[in-house]
């Protein structure tokens, strides 16, 4: 379909957004066709009124699609109507409200105990020494899970940076903390398998590439015997880096840098969270409060 390779080649998305924008566009299509009872081309969908879209989302909303996932499948929509219609007036339409979630922080303490408790559940001690680099990378350097499984073999030797390609293929260097080179080459020392420079540094227990959702279970089985939250997620580590940063005083343009976003209204959500966390430790010590 030309509008998934235009969105992998010329917009540079990811191959998970690709799959999701591919599979609006075709949803869209169909509803149409059934909507309008008659056959949908590129003149066809230059049409499209808002009265379209509206019928449109209350048909997703009737598969059970909330507020969010239908702000984002509305996103889809217009960027399918105006790359297969180019040059036609867009269908005006509000996107639904949604409230904007707010990152909730680990403390520094059950950080590291979550990916000790991870590290001890491995079934070999070489898989124990991936896993807590891995968490390791989230917590200390800031990483997605996708960046953090992504590095390549070829980062190796360490150095006190590291070069990292994130979303859009956008590089960034990240300063690496001792303790988190210490566990990448404690990991290097154990692998049972043969790192080329070209192949995927971390890996899975039968040597291929590893998988988010191996360490995404492993975090879901060790934050239940600790007692913490269902929001202690790998993306939760990531979210404590910059929370614990921006509380040192970190500049804001900084931290935009090392998370690697693209704009800083992204990075500006953790000034809140850190009011958040100042606001919940004056509620439990103030005897006023």
């Amino acid at each position: 379909m030309r509008w998934a390779a235009h969105l992998a080649r010329d917009r540079r998305r990811s191959a998970h957004t690709v799959r999701a924008y591919q599979a609006t566009a075709e949803r869209l299509t169909a509803f149409l066709q059934v909507h309008l009872g008659e056959r949908v081309d590129a003149a066809r969908l230059a049409q499209v009124t808002p009265a379209d879209l509206r019928a449109f989302l209350a048909a997703r909303r009737g598969e059970g699609l909330g507020n969010a996932s239908a702000a984002r499948e509305l996103s889809a929509v217009r960027g399918f109507l105006a790359f297969a219609a180019p040059g036609a007036e867009p269908p005006r339409l509000r996107s639904p409200a949604v409230k904007t979630g707010m990152p909730r922080p680990i403390s520094p303490d059950e950080a590291l105990a979550l990916a000790d408790a991870v590290a001890d559940d491995a079934a070999e001690p070489w898989i124990g020494a991936r896993d807590w680099a891995v968490l390791l990378l989230l917590y200390g350097a800031g990483l997605r899970i996708g960046e953090a499984i992504a590095l390549p073999a070829r980062i190796l030797p360490l150095g006190d940076t590291m070069m990292v390609t994130g979303k859009r293929d956008k590089t960034r260097v990240i300063p690496l903390l001792p303790q988190v080179r210490a566990a990448i080459e404690s990991y290097v020392e154990q692998v049972p398998w043969a790192l080329e420079a070209g192949a995927p540094l971390f890996r899975g227990a039968k040597g291929g590439p590893l998988s988010p959702g191996i360490i995404r279970k492993a975090v879901r089985g060790a934050r239940s015997r600790l007692g913490l939250g269902v929001r202690t997620t790998p993306h939760a580590l990531r979210h404590s880096f910059a929370t614990h940063l921006l509380g040192r005083g970190a500049d804001l343009r900084a931290l935009q840098e090392l998370l690697g976003h693209a704009s800083l209204s992204s990075t500006q959500i953790y000034t809140a969270v850190d009011a958040a966390h100042l606001m919940d430790v004056y509620r439990n010590a103030h005897p006023r409060a």
